[in-house]
Formats: structure tokens, C-alpha cells, sequence
């Protein structure tokens, strides 16, 4: 009976096998990869690279074999129980360790890298997944990664024992690696380590053998300079003090060549002899000496190919008969100038690194031929010469340099008075500068000092001589800069130098202490009344417009007064006083003064600690966000939260924003505080799988003038999981006005990214209509004053807020926009909303602002 196999049996087996097959196929492939790998490393090790280009190539190599964009690798050293990290690339850190950087294990300790080298184990996963994995505690370095494996490097393979540890790293993506990639780095970390090992050690026996052959060539050098100076001390010794003599004596060069001719001729034959010497500029062959009994005549020439110009191009000296010169003749070495002689020599004249010329003699007798001896010891004596040859032309220089300093002597005692003069307005003038501004042209903080610690000294000594301190500070001269820019603003500056100088008597002063920031000194005030009169006409000289680049700006200062009736105050604290009563004025409304008194300390004292106390809040995460829902006024849904900053402060409670936020704001702690809060919101409405809705955060301008803002939020909600579409940014109308360009450009990225854009407390700032369709606005935020006036007739739909309302309903619903009307206190102004057409809002009739709540069981 034959048995049939069904189609379906048949194709089960061919999947069988053609699943058997890939896997077979994918071990071959990965074996492949391996065996090329440790191949290239192989190759690598028996190269000549050096290590610093050694190490990326073996970097490459690992990451063919893996996901290795993040690999450094440190070696252990036993004897000083130190880790040396020979390279990193870390995208995240990339300067947290440098090549070449030795740490001790201690310092290092508890780090994944240690418990690598201590344990000897290889450690793979998370950073949850290893603080589960090591023995004991994990210190962090560097950046968290998402994905981490580490092998040790053991020497002589499984066994052996540890030298460091070879580690790879993801911060993108999690579960990167598994056993497969970690079998395949602890196999190819042999190989590497084997490889940084055979390179150091080759790099060691260079230096050994480099440095044994140094050390020979030292002896070797040292004995021939014995040698030599054994055979031609004697003889040289004479004819170098001869040279020196020449070189002192007071006759003239030709003299000074003749002599030189001289002793040359008692060491050597020196029959013919010249001396040619370079031009300062390097073009031209002079011979100021020159003696040949050929007739040959010494004749200044260009530069050229003459077996002269040969010894001054080689700079070494040159021994030649007439075979020899002429097959370097037929080389191109040199050319034929003047006779031809049986034997030649010449020797450079070299002093300070710089070639003068060249001494040479030459023979023509057949019998009379140059030897290696007279090249030495022509050698020698070419120093001295050539350093003799220097003195004389300094000596000569000096002469004529001292002739004409008499000549031009009587020209510069003429000069010297007009000097003088020149000198004096310039020290009068660096003086000037010094104590002055270079703006406005009034004394300068400094100068300011020297004359209160002068009022102060005669404070001292008359106690009745009571001075006041007043500090004066331009309102929003911010503003002049950026709308009008700093040439404006500095013709502001000095417009307003001169108003406030026009109010001084002769013995009181005003300096410009700091960019927009003045200072008085009243010489006499004896009374508080009187330091009030003088700063009541300083606000006044500034009433009238000032005419700048075409237009009447007004302006205004604060003023700060403090009465100085204390010796023993310092001078600082005069000003600082005087800055306090400032700031107090500017906070009362600007265009004003105020006199400071010992209220007014405490209160600067108040903000200082508040100042500390929210840099050490934002340390220890005292920020938190609570959260007050959006509500649809149709059915009671919560759309979203709104996300409010609070300060769980550890001894006051829960602080509000209005407790704290304007010294927030002058002291530059908001910024770091807005990000904690948003951060922490994300990562409470991330986590609440229950809720869908959008999370609402309030971003003030200044995060508009950040142009990484959009980027930083980006990363932001990656970290915290949460789409950047469930994102709400309110904005205010301020911010729209601040810089309308960027502002359009920043809210278009964010919105291209999905984020939406509500405009919070609309109707209260000052931005033109114009702007609702021209910025990327999705929801328009009705403020409270609006929402409040509705309790008392919520029916009276002709009342001034119900028409305001119904009017931003309207608008909005022709702009394609959605309306949320804020605080919402009674049902009657709920009901009230509804009627006008709005079907968004919040406020405590629905909930107060605090945690987020539980889900519903």
C-alpha cells in the first residue's frame, strides 16, 4: 500500500529545514565576521601604527561585530592598583576621561568598570539591571546608558589574569546587547588585549634600543674627541690664541685677513689662499681677501654654482683633487670658476648657527696634495676665525654706531623737551582714563571710592560734616537697548550724565558706577530734607524728552538715598545701603527715591535668604507641580491639568508662587525651577496610564529667547515618555510682543512637533489682534477678571464682561480656536459661560490645585 504525503506535510518540512538552513547560514556568516575580525586585529598588532592610531582601528573592528558607537577600554596596572584609560569614545561624556588618564581603583571604586576588574566577571544590561547584578553599591559615572556591557581583559584568555576591561555602551536604545554580543566580546578581548600588549612592548624595546644607541654614540663621540684633541692640541692651541690676538688688534681688515693667511700657513700649505664672505641680503660673493699665484683675482659675483657656493650650500667642509672635481663637475654639482687646481679645500666659516662664508686654500703642484689631517685641523681653526671675523665686525659697527650717536646726539637733546611734554599729556591722560568712564566722561567707580573714603576720613574729624550717598538707577533702560540698540542707549546714558550733573553744586560729584547705574555724593547734606530736594530735581531735568536717532524718548530713574553720619562705616556699605533704597524705589513704581533706613537692611537681608534658601530648594527638589483640571462645562470631563509650581518648603508648609517668585526671577534661580516643574509634570502624567488627556505647562518668555529651547523640551519628554502631543504650552501676550520673528519661528517648530499652544490671560495684555492668526495659536485662555463680574448677574448678558466674553467666544470660533474661561468659582458663573457659548474651563468649583489624584478603582 503506498503511503501519500498531503502538500501540507511537505511544505512543514521544507520550512523546517529552510529555517534549519538560515541559522546555519547566520553562524557561518557571524564566524566569518569573527575570524576577519581577529585577522584585522592581528595585523593590527604587528603593524607599525602608532598606539594612538592603532586603538580607533581596533574600535572599528569591535563594531563590526556590534553595535559599538560608545567603547572605551582601560587597562589595570597591579603594582599602583590604578586604571589607565588608553581610549574612550563616549557620545554623551566625551570628555569625562582623557586618553592616557590613571585612576586609582579607590577613587574608581564601586564603578561598573571596577566591579569588571575586581570580579573579574563579565556585566551586561540596564543600569537597573546591574545595580542587581554587582555585589554591592553602584556609584554612577558619566552618563546613564540604556544599555551597558563590560568584559574583562584577562591575559593568556579564560583564566588568566585581569589587566583592565574592554566596554561597549548604548544610550539610545535598550536590550541591545544579549549573550550572543557579550560571548563575542569577551572572545575578540583576548585578542585585543594581546594586541595593546605586543604594541606597548614593541614600544618599549624601541625606546631601550634607541635609547643603548644614544648612549653609544655619546662614547663613541666623546673618545674621537679625545683622540683629536690629544693629536692637535698643541698645535691649535698656538694658532687659536693667534687668531684672538688678530681679532683685539686695532689695525684694519686687510691687516686682519694677512694675519689669519699667516697662521693658517704654519699649520697647512697655504700657498693660495682667499676668504669669501656672504652679503647680508644672501645674493652676492664678495672676497675680500684673496692670494693665488695663478693670477686667479678674487671678484665679486652673483650667487652661483662655484665649488664655493657648493661648501656654503652643504655647509660642511670639502677636500677635493682634480678626478674628484671633475666627476662631481659631470654630476652638476658645482661649476668651473676661475684656474683649476691639483687639490682644493675649503672649509665654511660658521659663528651662531649662521654660515659668513668660506676659507680655502688649493695646490697646484702634483706633489703638494691635501689630506684629511689638514681638512680637520683647517676645521678647527675656522671657528676661531669665523668668530674673530665677527668680533672685528662688531667692533667696527660699534665705531661707526658710536660716531653717528655723537651726530645725532645734539638732535635728540633738541627732541628731549618736546618728549617731555608728550610724555606728561599722556600720563595725564592714562591718569584721566583711569579714574574716568570712557562713555559719558564722569568719574568712575574708583574714583567714586577715593573721594568716600576721603568724605569718610573728614567725617572723622568733623562730625558735623554729614554727606549723603546717592545711587541712581535708568527705569527699563533694557528696553532702549534692545528696541533701539546700544548706540542709542549710550547716547541715553550720556544725555542723562549731563541732566544729573546739571543739579550739582561744585563740590558734589556723580559717577557712572556700571552700565545704566550712577552715583552722588552730596558734599553737605545736613539734613534728610535737603538730600530729598536734590533728588526731587534729578527726576524732574529728566521730565523733558531727549531727542535721540530722530525721536523724543522719555525716561526716568529710581534713586536711592542713605545719609552718612557714621566715621566708621565702610565705604562699600555706604554704597550698598544707598543700592538697597534703589531697589525699594524701583519696586514702589520706579520714578522716585527713597531714603534707607534699618528696614530696609532686614528686608535685603529677607531676600538674600530666600535667594539661598531657593538654590538649595532647587537642589534638594523641594519644587513640585500640582495640577488643577480643565474641565468640559458640558459634562464634568477632565481634558487635562494644567501643571502650577508649589514649594514644599520644610518649615513653612506649601509655599505659593507669590511667596517666592519675584526673588525667583531677579535672583536667575526661575529658569532651573521651570525646568524641574515640567520635568516632574511630564514624568506624573507619563505614568498615569489611566489618563489621556493633554498636560498644560506655562512658559514664560524667557524660555523664548533660548534657541535651544525646542530641543531641550524635546529631550525633556522623551526622558519622560510622554508625546509631545499630549503637550499644552501656555503663553503669554508678552511673550508674543518680546521679539515677534522668533517667537513666530519658535511656536511653529513647536508646533510642527505636535505640540499645542494656548494663549493664557487673554485680554489683559496689550498685543495686537493681528496676532492671533499670525502666530500658531490652537486655544485661547479667558482670564478670571473676565469670569468674576459674572457671579453677580450671570443672566445679564449685556454686562461688560458677558460682552468681553461673548466677543472672545466669536473670535475664536472664526479663528478655528477653543476657549477655556479660567477661574470658575460657582455654578452660577458656570452656568454663565455655557450660555455665552463656552464649553471649556477651570477653577476651584471644580477642583483646587494639588496632587494628581488616584485613578478610580
Amino acid at each position: 500500500m503506498n503511503e501519500t504525503r498531503s502538500p501540507l506535510n511537505d511544505a512543514e518540512v521544507t520550512s523546517s529545514e529552510l529555517e534549519r538552513l538560515r541559522a546555519a547560514v547566520h553562524r557561518a556568516e557571524q564566524a566569518e565576521r569573527l575570524q576577519r575580525a581577529l585577522f584585522a586585529i592581528s595585523e593590527l598588532s604587528s603593524s607599525d601604527l602608532e598606539m594612538s592610531h592603532m586603538l580607533p582601528r581596533l574600535h572599528a573592528i569591535v563594531g563590526s561585530l556590534m553595535y559599538a558607537r560608545n567603547l572605551f577600554m582601560a587597562l589595570y596596572d597591579a603594582e599602583t592598583d590604578s586604571l589607565e584609560f588608553i581610549y574612550m569614545v563616549d557620545e554623551a561624556t566625551p570628555d569625562l576621561h582623557q586618553p592616557g588618564e590613571r585612576i586609582a581603583m579607590d577613587d574608581y571604586a564601586q564603578a561598573l568598570t571596577w566591579y569588571v576588574v575586581r570580579d573579574g566577571l563579565p556585566r551586561r544590561g540596564s543600569m537597573q539591571a546591574l545595580a542587581q547584578q554587582v555585589p554591592g553599591p553602584l556609584r554612577a559615572r558619566g552618563a546613564n546608558a540604556q544599555d551597558w556591557l563590560g568584559v574583562p581583559l584577562r591575559e593568556g584568555g579564560q583564566g588568566g589574569q585581569v589587566r583592565g576591561a574592554l566596554v561597549v555602551q548604548s544610550y539610545d536604545q535598550p536590550n541591545r546587547y544579549g549573550p550572543e554580543e557579550q560571548a563575542l566580546l569577551e572572545f575578540v578581548a583576548s585578542h585585543v588585549l594581546n594586541a595593546v600588549q605586543r604594541k606597548q612592548s614593541q614600544k618599549a624595546l624601541e625606546q631601550a634600543v634607541q635609547a643603548g644607541t644614544a648612549e653609544l654614540a655619546r662614547a663613541n663621540q666623546a673618545l674621537l674627541a679625545e683622540v683629536a684633541r690629544r693629536q692637535r692640541g698643541e698645535r691649535l692651541q698656538a694658532a687659536l690664541y693667534r687668531i684672538a690676538e688678530c681679532a683685539n688688534d686695532v689695525g684694519t681688515m686687510d691687516a686682519f685677513y694677512s694675519a689669519v693667511h699667516e697662521i693658517v700657513g704654519d699649520l697647512i700649505n697655504a700657498r693660495n689662499c682667499y676668504i669669501a664672505l656672504v652679503s647680508e641680503d644672501g645674493q652676492e660673493l664678495h672676497f675680500p681677501y684673496y692670494i693665488d699665484e695663478q693670477g686667479g683675482q678674487g671678484i665679486s659675483r652673483r650667487m652661483g654654482r662655484g665649488l664655493t657656493e657648493y661648501v656654503l650650500r652643504t655647509r660642511k667642509p670639502l677636500l677635493v683633487n682634480r678626478a674628484e672635481a671633475d666627476e662631481m663637475i659631470a654630476q652638476g654639482l658645482f661649476q668651473t670658476v676661475g684656474p683649476r687646481a691639483n687639490s682644493w679645500l675649503g672649509v665654511p666659516l660658521v659663528c651662531d648657527g649662521r654660515t659668513l662664508g668660506v676659507i680655502a686654500v688649493q695646490s697646484y703642484q702634483p706633489e703638494v696634495l691635501y689630506s684629511d689631517r689638514d681638512r680637520l685641523l683647517l676645521s678647527f681653526v675656522s671657528h676661531q676665525i669665523a668668530s674673530s671675523l665677527v668680533r672685528r665686525r662688531t667692533t667696527e659697527s660699534l665705531r661707526r654706531a658710536n660716531a653717528e650717536l655723537e651726530q645725532r646726539v645734539a638732535e635728540r637733546t633738541d627732541q628731549l623737551e618736546e618728549q617731555i611734554a608728550v610724555r606728561e599729556r599722556v600720563e595725564a591722560q592714562l591718569q584721566h582714563q583711569v579714574l574716568h568712564d570712557a562713555l559719558t566722561g564722569l568719574p568712575n567707580r574708583s574714583y567714586l571710592l577715593e573721594r568716600l573714603a576721603w568724605l569718610q576720613a573728614r567725617l572723622q574729624r568733623h562730625s558735623m560734616r554729614r554727606f549723603a550717598v546717592m545711587f541712581i538707577d535708568v527705569d527699563r533702560f533694557k528696553l532702549v537697548n534692545e528696541s533701539m540698540g546700544h548706540h542709542a542707549g549710550d547716547e541715553v546714558l550720556r544725555e542723562i550724565g549731563r541732566r544729573l550733573q546739571s543739579t550739582l553744586g561744585d563740590s558734589d560729584m556723580i559717577a557712572r558706577v556700571g552700565g545704566d547705574q550712577f552715583a552722588v555724593l552730596v558734599n553737605d547734606a545736613h539734613t534728610v530734607e535737603a538730600a530729598a530736594r536734590l533728588a526731587q530735581r534729578m527726576l524732574q531735568v529728566l521730565d523733558e524728552p531727549m531727542p535721540v536717532e530722530g525721536k523724543h524718548l522719555f525716561t526716568s530713574v529710581s534713586i536711592g538715598i542713605m545719609l552718612c553720619d557714621q566715621p566708621e562705616a565702610a565705604a562699600t556699605d555706604l554704597l550698598r545701603n544707598a543700592d538697597t533704597a534703589m531697589y525699594r524705589a524701583k519696586l514702589n513704581g520706579r520714578r522716585r527715591f527713597e531714603l534707607y533706613d534699618a528696614h530696609l537692611h532686614t528686608d535685603a537681608l529677607r531676600v538674600l535668604t530666600l535667594e539661598n534658601a531657593l538654590w538649595s530648594a532647587l537642589k534638594q527638589r523641594q519644587f513640585v507641580p500640582h495640577f488643577q483640571p480643565i474641565v468640559s462645562l458640558q459634562d464634568g470631563r477632565v481634558l487635562g491639568y494644567e501643571a502650577l509650581v508649589r514649594w514644599r518648603h520644610p518649615t513653612q508648609g506649601l509655599l505659593k508662587p507669590a511667596d517666592f517668585l519675584q526673588v525667583a526671577e531677579d535672583s536667575g534661580s526661575m529658569e532651573a525651577i521651570d525646568w524641574l516643574i515640567f520635568t516632574s509634570a511630564c514624568e506624573t502624567i507619563a505614568a498615569r496610564k489611566d489618563f489621556t488627556g493633554y498636560l498644560g505647562l506655562n512658559v514664560a518668555p524667557r524660555h523664548f529667547r533660548n534657541p535651544h529651547f525646542c530641543q531641550q523640551l524635546l529631550d525633556m519628554l522623551h526622558r519622560a515618555g510622554l508625546p509631545a502631543s499630549r503637550l499644552c504650552l501656555e503663553i503669554t501676550e508678552g511673550a508674543l510682543i518680546d521679539d515677534p520673528e522668533r517667537t513666530c519661528q519658535l511656536l511653529n517648530e513647536l508646533r510642527s512637533h505636535g505640540m499645542s499652544l494656548a494663549l493664557d490671560d487673554f485680554g489683559t495684555g496689550y498685543s495686537s489682534l493681528g496676532y492671533l492668526h499670525r502666530f500658531p495659536l490652537l486655544t485661547l485662555k479667558i482670564d478670571r477678571s473676565f469670569v468674576a463680574p459674572l457671579t453677580e448677574s450671570p443672566a445679564n448678558e449685556g454686562s461688560a464682561s458677558a460682552a468681553v466674553v461673548r466677543a472672545v467666544v466669536a473670535l475664536a470660533g472664526s479663528l478655528g480656536l477653543s476657549v477655556v474661561a479660567e477661574g470658575i468659582e460657582t455654578q452660577e458663573q458656570a452656568e454663565a459661560l455655557r450660555a455665552l457659548g463656552c464649553h471649556l474651563g477651570q477653577g476651584f468649583l471644580f477642583a483646587m490645585p494639588g496632587p494628581l489624584p488616584a485613578p478610580l478603582a
